[in-house]
């Protein structure tokens, strides 16, 4: 499982790459929302939870998947881009994880996501 504490994601950059890795992770009836990568490792919101997909080793072929419920969410945060500051976080409080926190650049669907956190959690 990625050490969310101590491993700092990359500024996440919407791109469909890691929705099509995690399409055989999903549930019947799971959706994908939206994907994004870093550098190496990604981020796919689902309808029903978040996968973070972690890759590991120099060349990239062993990649730790990261299923990370809605329904274990118990607090978030959205802060979304203004005109000069055009990046965006997530703050996640999961009940047994404990904080996660992603960071995006650019166009995100995070508005849309919070509606299905907040489907979730309330």
């Amino acid at each position: 499982m990625i050490d969310f504490n101590n491993k700092g994601f990359f500024k996440l950059k919407q791109n469909s790459e890691y929705a099509e890795k995690v399409k055989q992770l999903l549930l019947e009836g799971e959706q994908i929302i939206d994907s994004y990568k870093s550098m190496r490792d990604g981020v796919v919101f689902t309808n029903k939870r978040i996968i973070a997909v972690n890759v590991q080793g120099i060349t990239g072929s062993k990649k730790d998947y990261t299923s990370l419920p809605y329904k274990n969410i118990v607090a978030y945060s959205v802060e979304t881009a203004g005109t000069f500051d055009l990046d965006s976080e997530l703050e996640l409080y999961f009940s047994a994880v404990g904080k996660v926190k992603f960071e995006f650049s650019g166009k995100t669907a995070l508005l849309e996501i919070s509606k299905y956190i907040s489907k979730h959690v309330l």
